[in-house]
């Protein structure tokens, strides 16, 4: 199982997960994965169609919302909406874990979530530095 970074008890991001990762992710209390790496990426990489189905044979809810650079307005908003609606616990994953926990962040603060500091902090706990992403 690849390295899945709990952020608060409903939300964790991870690097890029291999099908075979979701059924573990499910028994671990998942409940909706959230895709934000758009397919063909990386040679080898897995498609979002693959991980579709291995996360709905799992037993999970399937998001798809590649994040190309930075999270655009709109999939802050999707990312947000796709979070507050999932049936329990949330996992968001791209390359690296960090354009999911940044479009997760920006999500939080627009709401009004959370402040500024605590997603610092959050993301730090997680190893993850959004200071620099965070309007201040």
């Amino acid at each position: 199982m690849t390295d899945i970074r709990k952020v608060t008890p409903d939300f964790a991001v991870a690097p890029q997960l291999a099908p075979q990762d979701l059924a573990a992710a499910a028994s671990l209390g998942f409940r909706r994965v959230i895709n934000n790496r758009p397919d063909h990426e990386a040679p080898g990489q897995p498609t979002g169609a693959q991980m579709q189905a291995a996360a709905m044979a799992a037993g999970m809810d399937y998001v798809a919302i590649p994040v190309v650079g930075g999270p655009s307005p709109a999939q802050v908003l999707e990312n947000h909406a796709a979070i507050e609606t999932a049936p329990g616990p949330v996992l968001a994953f791209c390359r690296s874990g960090t354009r999911s926990i940044i479009s997760w962040s920006l999500g939080q603060l627009q709401a009004g979530n959370r402040t500024r500091e605590d997603l610092v902090q959050l993301g730090e706990a997680a190893g993850y530095d959004l200071s620099m992403v965070l309007p201040g």
